[in-house]
């Protein structure tokens, strides 16, 4: 699993039957410190993320199946958790954006 900070939100009207009923965020790897790591990718949201969010992805392929239910996906990657806060000993903290701002971007999602 990874942290993620997502970046925005994807739109299709034409996808895969699958991906109907879920959305699809653009989400970007950070490091224990927060820093952006590697390329931002593609993942299907369960949790009601927003931008900005801080998120845990799963990219598992099992994991992904067992959560959606489903034995044959084209899905790799899926938000399983908003995350508050992340500390590391001795280092800096991350943490989401506020509570207000998330309550604000859901609603306006909706």
């Amino acid at each position: 699993m990874r942290i993620c900070r997502v970046l925005g939100t994807v739109v299709a009207t034409a996808k895969h039957p699958t991906y109907l009923g879920h959305k699809v965020l653009v989400v970007q790897p950070l490091d224990e410190q927060g820093e952006r790591q590697g390329s931002s990718f593609l993942a299907v949201d369960v949790v009601q993320a927003g931008v900005g969010d801080l998120v845990l992805v799963m990219s598992e392929g099992n994991g992904v199946r067992q959560i959606l239910k489903q034995q044959i996906l084209p899905i790799r990657s899926l938000i399983v958790g908003i995350v508050d806060q992340v500390e590391v000993p001795g280092g800096a903290t991350a943490g989401s954006k506020p509570e207000g701002a998330r309550r604000a971007s859901r609603s306006a999602s909706r």
